[in-house]
């Protein structure tokens, strides 16, 4: 069976492209859609042709239609005409919340729809920002205010290889944020109410009652996450554990917990099969019911996902073609996309259906690779080779997006899964109970002490830190040539022909000299950076491998310097304090400190205020005649304008790394 056969794959392909480049390029999509209204004709002609020539035109056509409505349907989720208008100053927002974001210790953070823009009616999604210290009633779902106050475009990272949360709103159709108090809002009253709104209340409602019940606080963070997707109450310690144990999939929501419901509402819901046309009633039931539950879940996109996906999945298993998974899950991964296109950009998309691809097309050939006699082994075996099949078809995406691999993954998987049906049923049964206050104490208990005991578990087998391999730096192009690799090795081993050792032994050269060709550049390389660290001064000087760190206060290595670390692949962190000079191919950088003592040679290439020195900042350019003048993060807001505005009276370029991030200095 060859990949490409179906149809519904080289769609879906097509489809996937014409969103990228839609995104990407930002086709107008007026011009896709009157490429595809135009290009309909001719289909009909080449289907109707039935000749040779006539079936590549057909076709051709297909796939140019694909790739067109990819970038349609995607412009068209992107459209935000309150870009049109002018965002200075303070503006009149009307905005229907659509979203709760996890609060930080600083803020709460809510994603909303733009109803209208100074009273006319508008389009596109925007994000609010409310300090914690002003808030007296968290906002839900649906609620509808009008805010008076002014927009501010979502900044990219001050700092090299740091998460780029600009880039990440940005595939949510979000540019601009709002930060406003919680006073300055006016609610409104009696708003339109959806669907997702009553959802999201439900669950509220639910996590409330179950808050009563006397769950423990880890158990309850950990009861939320795993039934209704909410995982604002687990701490960072059970977080952890289970990210470095390799089974952070159980704490969201997705393919896996909707695929184990649906087992159980097959078997459930079997009986009706012996009723006149009873598979049809046995699949609109277990359509129902796995909405049901996304519903009492929240609709959150990760589920509407999985249910969408699942409910196709259960479709085939009605027609009874087990053969045609891949064609089902191709379909559902087009219709989604279909409907909301920017579901490709999200790393819970990709990795659910990298996973799935994974398990439909490489769990057989492990199947067929050993098959042992034994049952008690067989089962364990199975359990393994979903499990090693699964992290095969996201191994690639999360060593790219989190740089670290759980190698104990398996054993974690082995002891939970098997288990996680009936902690699954078993909790649904208490959240119904729970909503009709008929909950026993026996059902809190047990169900509080089984998941107690997998915290457990997974926390010991965090513990192995030896087994947790961290700090991998990997790139696009490792990414890409990782699942190549991955391809033919599953090729290889189902069928070792000599085309599928090539693309097997190929491939495994091309990472081999990719990384020769990285190690060799590294070893070359020289750069110093002036990074952006609120109230401290940080520099970042690095030479082959080694990476020197100078702060201001002898803080030990942070954040910053580990991020830089692992996107260049740097082996060694030394830390010094900061010290007042630097000569860059001859050039001087002088460091002035609130001390403010002036640089002991009569003139400096590069000058950099740091702690808010109180200095006359013209007399200064007079005396030393900078070619360029920075500001860190550690100076008062108040100086680096005043100190921005001499500059450009004296027309010297002024950098900031609070406005304009990270400086880098050529070393070459």
């Amino acid at each position: 069976m060859r990949f490409f056969d179906f149809v519904s794959i080289r769609l879906t392909l097509c489809l996937v492209v014409g969103i990228i480049l839609g995104f990407y390029l930002e086709i107008n999509p007026h011009i896709s859609f009157f490429a595809i209204i135009g290009l309909l004709p001719f289909l009909y002609w080449s289907n109707k042709k039935q000749a040779r020539k006539g079936f590549l035109y057909f076709e051709l056509t297909t796939i140019l239609i694909s790739v067109l409505l990819g970038t349609f349907v995607v412009q068209l989720r992107l459209s935000n005409n309150y870009l049109l208008n002018d965002l200075k100053g303070s503006k009149l927002w009307e905005i229907k919340i659509t979203e709760v974001l996890k609060s930080n210790p600083y803020n709460q953070r809510y994603i909303a729809q733009i109803l209208s823009f100074e009273k006319t009616e508008s389009c596109g999604k925007i994000l609010i920002s409310i300090p914690n210290d002003s808030i007296s009633v968290r906002l839900k779902v649906d609620d509808e205010l009008f805010v008076n106050a002014p927009s501010e475009v979502v900044k990219p990272p001050l700092n090299p290889h740091q998460f780029n949360y600009k880039a990440f709103l940005g595939k949510q159709g979000i540019h601009h944020q709002i930060r406003v108090a919680f006073e300055q809002i006016l609610l409104k009253k009696n708003p339109d109410r959806t669907l997702l709104g009553i959802a999201s209340a439900l669950r509220t409602k639910i996590i409330s009652s179950l808050k009563s019940r006397g769950f423990g606080e880890e158990e309850l963070g950990v009861i939320q996450a795993l039934l209704l997707g909410q995982r604002e109450d687990i701490s960072n310690d059970t977080y952890n554990d289970y990210k470095d144990a390799g089974a952070i999939h159980i704490l969201a929501v997705s393919g896996l917990h909707v695929g184990i419901l649906l087992l159980l509402f097959q078997f459930i819901l079997s009986p009706l099969e012996r009723l006149p046309k009873g598979k049809t009633l046995k699949l609109i039931g277990v359509v129902l019911l796995l909405w049901g539950y996304a519903f009492i879940a929240g609709l959150s996109p990760s589920i509407v996902r999985a249910v969408t996906m699942f409910n196709f999945v259960a479709y085939a298993m009605y027609l009874n073609r087990p053969t045609n998974s891949f064609n089902i899950v191709a379909l559902s991964m087009f219709f989604i996309l279909l409907v909301k296109p920017l579901f490709l950009f999200q790393v819970g998309f990709q990795m659910s259906y990298a996973a799935v691809f994974s398990i439909v097309w490489i769990y057989p050939k492990l199947q067929r690779f050993w098959f042992p006699n034994n049952i008690f082994i067989r089962k364990a075996w199975q359990l393994l080779s979903v499990s090693v099949a699964a992290q095969l078809g996201v191994l690639p995406i999360s060593l790219f997006y989190f740089h670290q691999f759980p190698a104990l993954f398996f054993i974690s998987n082995l002891i939970v899964i098997p288990f996680l049906g009936i902690i699954l049923g078993k909790g649904i049964l208490i959240i119904v109970l729970s909503l009709i206050d008929l909950l026993p104490n026996f059902l809190v208990d047990s169900y509080n002490f089984i998941i107690k005991t997998m915290n457990t578990v997974i926390s010991w087998i965090a513990k192995q830190e030896d087994f947790v391999i961290r700090d991998i730096p990997f790139d696009v192009f490792q990414l890409l040539f990782m699942y190549v690799t991955i391809i033919g090795g599953a090729l290889f081993l189902s069928k070792p022909k000599w085309k599928n050792t090539l693309v097997l032994m190929l491939s495994i050269i091309v990472l081999q000299a990719w990384g020769i060709w990285k190690q060799s550049q590294l070893k070359q390389q020289e750069v110093l950076i002036v990074a952006h660290k609120n109230r401290n001064t940080l520099l970042l000087y690095q030479k082959a491998d080694t990476l020197n760190l100078y702060t201001a206060d002898n803080i030990k290595t942070n954040r910053i310097a580990k991020d830089f670390a692992v996107a260049e692949g740097i082996d060694q962190i030394l830390d010094y304090p900061l010290t007042h000079g630097f000569y860059i191919n001859n050039r001087h950088l002088y460091i002035m400190d609130s001390l403010a003592i002036y640089p002991p040679k009569k003139h400096v290439d590069f000058l950099l205020l740091t702690q808010s020195p109180k200095i006359n900042l013209e007399r200064l350019i007079d005396s030393i005649k900078p070619k360029l003048i920075l500001a860190d993060g550690s100076n008062y807001k108040s100086y680096v304008e005043q100190w921005k505005q001499t500059c450009l009276k004296k027309e010297i370029p002024f950098h900031d790394t609070n406005e304009k991030g990270f400086y880098v200095f050529d070393l070459d």
